[in-house]
């Protein structure tokens, strides 16, 4: 049992956590140590959540003999790729460390080299852990039936979604919590998004490229040339072929929206820091508050997505696409009540709120469409077309990809108009964080794609029957 012990002035252990803030305290604002070390919080307690659900998947049989092979050499593929990968990478990194430091100073080079290094990290762990997830998956689909396959699948994928959303809190976190505050600061901030986008440009044109060559190799050489199945065990370019849809769409993915959901959220930040006092004054007369709201916004839109996350748990034993569409659009529902809730507590305006909402509906807006144009009557369409031969299969899916972004694009000028309406270019910045802050279960939905269509290549290599493909097929196809 802890004494406290009175003085003189107020009690002992009061005293000493004044004075250690104090010494902690180097902004020109109280209110950034205070608040930062909440979104560091959070992105810690995400990573353990990722580090808790690889657990459990480990724990899942990984099969034996010829299933296990496969998965090695998928695994070890996808390693020596990223490391391949991740050397030229810091040659490039490093140059630029060092002309930022020539040019903008120490604090935008620190700034970068975090952000790089929290990227690659989310894309590595996202990528290994896929790699693992993948053959559980076929085992779990061809011993324990569809359900336990998806869950499998799916909490493979929510690791990726997990390390994204919570290494962009931890970095972010950690720079606002020591730079945020002054000018010089919030522009050194900035320096880890330019971090983020250059492994992104790495890893997702690096690891789109090397995943569609291997991809159209792999059916050339064997339904074209050979006239054998897709993922065929008599096909050595189907190991290549899986290899890329992890360092492509795990890896490259999650660098991808790593960067776009950090770039929000400083992006955010430094409107904050250079609003007029007219504006400052309109959206709630304080300005640490609106410079710290978008880290508050991610910080529970990550909790949003832990909730959305086990919520494909309770709905898996129903279809797939079910679940995951109750999972992604009940973690944005939660997110948009909360968010009311958070805004009005710090003391911002309605329109804040109203920038936030527009932003997650807008993402959920682009959502469905998206899944219409690839798991709906368009996708048949143009299964049809291709009765007449492959040059009417081209021009149908030609069009049919031009005419499915009218919408989404439509939709984000609407955001944009709303946002503006709202909070002015603030609200712009907000309605982005609105629709990335539940990156951890929409990152999940992406990267668990790639898991199901591994574990279909592993069932067909394998020879582990009909019936488990056409479950991993199913699988595969909600992902798309």
């Amino acid at each position: 049992m802890l004494h406290y012990r009175y003085k003189r002035g107020g009690f002992a252990p009061l005293q000493l956590m004044q004075s250690t803030a104090l010494i902690f305290i180097k902004q020109e604002d109280p209110f950034m140590l205070t608040n930062a070390i909440l979104p560091i919080t959070f992105g810690a307690f995400g990573m353990i959540a990722a580090l808790l659900i690889y657990v459990n998947i480990i724990k899942s049989p990984a099969g034996e003999g010829r299933v296990k092979e496969i998965s090695d050499e998928i695994h070890l593929g996808a390693m020596v790729f990223m490391a391949s990968e991740y050397k030229r990478l810091a040659i490039f990194c490093l140059i630029c460390i060092t002309a930022l430091y020539a040019s903008l100073g120490a604090d935008t080079a620190i700034s970068f080299t975090l952000g790089a290094l929290c990227s690659g990290t989310a894309g590595y762990i996202g990528m290994y852990s896929a790699t693992k997830a993948n053959v559980r998956t076929a085992v779990a689909a061809n011993t324990r039936g569809a359900a336990a396959a998806l869950n499998i699948a799916f909490f493979g994928g929510s690791i990726m979604g997990l390390t994204v959303a919570s290494m962009g809190l931890l970095g972010i976190g950690t720079l606002y919590l020591t730079m945020g505050g002054t000018a010089h600061g919030i522009e050194a901030i900035e320096g880890f998004a330019m971090g983020g986008s250059s492994v992104a440009l790495f890893s997702r044109v690096g690891g789109g490229i090397f995943t569609k060559s291997a991809d159209v190799g792999a059916d050339l050489v064997g339904k074209v040339e050979a006239g054998i199945p897709e993922d065929d065990p008599r096909n050595p370019a189907v190991i290549a072929d899986n290899v890329g849809d992890n360092v492509g769409d795990v890896a490259g993915m999650g660098s991808d929206i790593f960067e776009s959901y950090c770039g929000a959220m400083i992006a955010s930040i430094a409107l904050a820091a250079s609003m007029s006092l007219e504006n400052i004054t309109r959206l709630g007369g304080d300005q640490a508050v609106l410079q710290f709201m978008p880290l508050a916004l991610a910080s529970l839109g990550l909790l949003c997505s832990l909730a959305g996350i086990f919520a494909v748990k309770l709905f898996s034993s129903r279809s797939a696409d079910v679940a995951l569409r109750f999972g992604t659009i009940g973690s944005a529902v939660i997110f948009i009540g909360g968010a009311y809730f958070l805004v009005q507590a710090m003391g911002g305006a309605n329109g804040i709120w109203v920038a936030v909402l527009v932003g997650a509906i807008g993402g959920i807006v682009v959502g469905l469409v998206t899944e219409y144009y690839t798991g709906g009557a368009p996708v048949r369409k143009i299964a049809k077309d291709g009765e007449t031969g492959p040059a009417t299969v081209m021009i149908s899916g030609l069009a049919t990809g031009m005419q499915s972004v009218a919408i989404p694009v439509l939709t984000i000028a609407a955001i944009i108009y709303c946002a503006n309406a709202a909070a002015g270019l603030y609200g712009v910045g907000l309605a982005a964080v609105g629709m990335l802050s539940t990156v951890g279960i929409t990152m999940a939905i992406d990267a668990y794609g790639p898991v199901a269509d591994n574990a279909g290549g592993i069932a067909e290599m394998a020879n582990m029957g009909k019936e488990t493909r056409e479950i991993t097929d199913s699988l595969d196809e909600v992902g798309n």
